[in-house]
């Protein structure tokens, strides 16, 4: 897992967990790897000191920001997270807890929805727990 330093054409920066490189250049390439402040596809990696050439100075070469996706494309992700929310349970902040007594066979298996800080989630990841970061939409969008 490798946390990669990231700008959106808007000026935003975020970080954003990928499984390497490479996962990240292809998701981004199918446009999948979108701003959390403004939904725009347009990311492009920035150079940090994994990212240095040792003996060269020059920066590895950072891919061109993919187009912003359709508007349709943003509404069918917003419908599909908000689908999948309203079929998860919601445990709230027991989330890494509950994710792990699922993923250990201590709990029922079942779709589960919740909050967990960035360093709970990483540690949930390095476990091999598959978890989503997404944003959660609101309350009065699932009922």
């Amino acid at each position: 897992m490798i946390i990669i330093d990231l700008l959106c054409d808007q000026g935003h920066r975020f970080e954003g967990w990928f499984a390497s490189g490479e996962a990240f250049r292809d998701q981004s390439q199918r446009h999948l790897v979108l701003c959390p402040h403004c939904q725009t596809s347009g990311v492009s990696q920035l150079p940090s000191a994994p990212h240095l050439k040792r003996g060269a100075t020059e920066l590895a070469p950072s891919a061109k920001p993919p187009a912003v996706p359709p508007a349709p494309a943003l509404a069918r992700l917003h419908e599909a997270l908000v689908s999948m929310a309203k079929k998860a349970e919601n445990v709230g902040e027991r989330f890494p807890e509950e994710a792990r007594r699922i993923h250990y066979d201590e709990a029922p298996a079942r779709s589960i929805r919740g909050v967990a800080t960035i360093d709970e989630t990483r540690e949930l990841l390095e476990e091999g727990i598959v978890v989503l970061p997404a944003p959660v939409p609101p309350d009065d969008e699932l009922h």
